[in-house]
């Protein structure tokens, strides 16, 4: 990525084709081309449901992808491409690759903005303190932000696999983790005290709705489910990110148009919101 020319409360997107971290299998690191294909696609448009136009919008700048090397030193400088972006008072729009990527994303919005208010979606906590030997897995990122203070709040949605350990880990850091089995999702995002970070697993959704993900877990969230939060929420959104898309999984570019249309509701709002 080359050196940015950004102004304040521009929404930088910027794709991270990192997928070294993942557990099960790989290919998330191909979804930014995919996502951004379904977005230009001529069978929808680029206008929000809030009545933002991202077409040929001046606050709406791709800055295209970074590719991550192997090793930890390389995965842990997304940072200062993260970085590039806050400091300059834009607001990083993230497609990843795997979840891994929001610890050092984090690491960069806490640089500029302080703890600030994180809202996931996911249908696991990736609260793990060490998944199989790797502390950077995609199962841990949420470990490692909460270690290092970079969270004011966690507030978990679509949760559905809290094993025991999880689940004393979600006690530990005092997560706010609403599992799918008992949630009333009216009441997420009216309460946040200052700024939010989105981070948007797309295995949050059913797999009826997501099939390209890595990991299926069915009895999840609808994609009217995430987009009505979306739109509720009162407060400034200083970043966000769409992560765990895989593209070797999807069917007819179903989840890539839903990724696509995600990121519309979610840029267009944090337009409305600065």
């Amino acid at each position: 990525m080359t050196t940015l020319k950004l102004s304040k409360n521009d929404i930088a997107l910027i794709g991270i084709l990192s997928d070294r971290n993942s557990s099960y299998m790989r290919g998330a690191a191909a979804a930014p081309g995919a996502i951004r294909r379904a977005l230009h696609c001529p069978s929808a448009n680029l206008c929000s449901e809030l009545g933002v136009n991202l077409a040929d919008n001046s606050r709406f700048i791709d800055v295209g992808d970074r590719n991550v090397a192997k090793g930890a030193e390389n995965f842990l400088a997304i940072e200062a491409d993260i970085r590039e972006i806050v400091e300059q008072g834009a607001l990083p729009m993230v497609l990843g690759g795997d979840h891994a990527i929001t610890y050092p994303i984090m690491r960069a919005i806490n640089q500029v903005n302080g703890p600030v208010n994180i809202l996931h979606f996911d249908a696991h906590p990736d609260l793990y303190d060490d998944f199989e030997g790797n502390p950077w897995s995609h199962a841990s990122p949420f470990a490692r932000i909460m270690e290092k203070g970079l969270a004011k709040r966690l507030v978990q949605v679509g949760i559905r696999t809290l094993n025991q350990h999880q689940r004393e880990q979600v006690a530990r850091f005092g997560v706010e983790s609403h599992e799918m089995k008992d949630v009333d999702l009216s009441s997420i995002g009216r309460d946040f005290d200052g700024p939010v970070y989105i981070s948007l697993d797309m295995d949050a959704l059913d797999p009826a709705f997501a099939p390209g993900v890595s990991h299926h877990e069915s009895g999840g969230l609808s994609v009217r489910d995430i987009l009505g939060i979306i739109q509720r929420l009162p407060n400034p959104i200083v970043g966000a990110d769409i992560v765990e898309y895989n593209p070797d999984r999807d069917i007819n570019d179903m989840t890539a148009m839903v990724a696509s249309k995600l990121l519309k509701e979610i840029a267009g709002k944090m337009i409305l919101n600065s």
